[in-house]
């Protein structure tokens, strides 16, 4: 079971708790991770990665154990506490501004 962290506009669009538990068969990546999520909750497809690139929103990042993910390809596994739930992947919504 893997933990997926949300920002709090994402979880009020797709009308969810901020932490979601996932199944994810196979390798556990990025993609998977947001595959999974994606297929649960359709109403969050294109807010977290672009539909037709499947890049990631620019003012959206990923991190998992204290690390910023967000420039890792999407296929690389993510780290072993998350794959074991014991750590969760947060999917953070950037700031911007001044």
């Amino acid at each position: 079971m893997i933990r997926v962290v949300l920002p709090a506009p994402l979880c009020t669009l797709a009308r969810i708790e901020r932490e979601v538990a996932l199944d994810i068969d196979g390798a556990v990546t990025q993609r998977a991770v947001i595959d999974a999520l994606e297929a649960v909750h359709p109403e969050l497809r294109g807010t977290i990665r672009d539909y037709a690139t499947q890049r990631r929103r620019p003012y959206i990042r990923f991190f998992a154990c204290e690390q910023d993910l967000s420039h890792d390809p999407p296929d690389t596994p993510l780290p072993e506490p998350v794959v074991a739930g014991v750590e969760p992947y947060l999917i953070v919504g950037a700031m911007a501004g001044g």
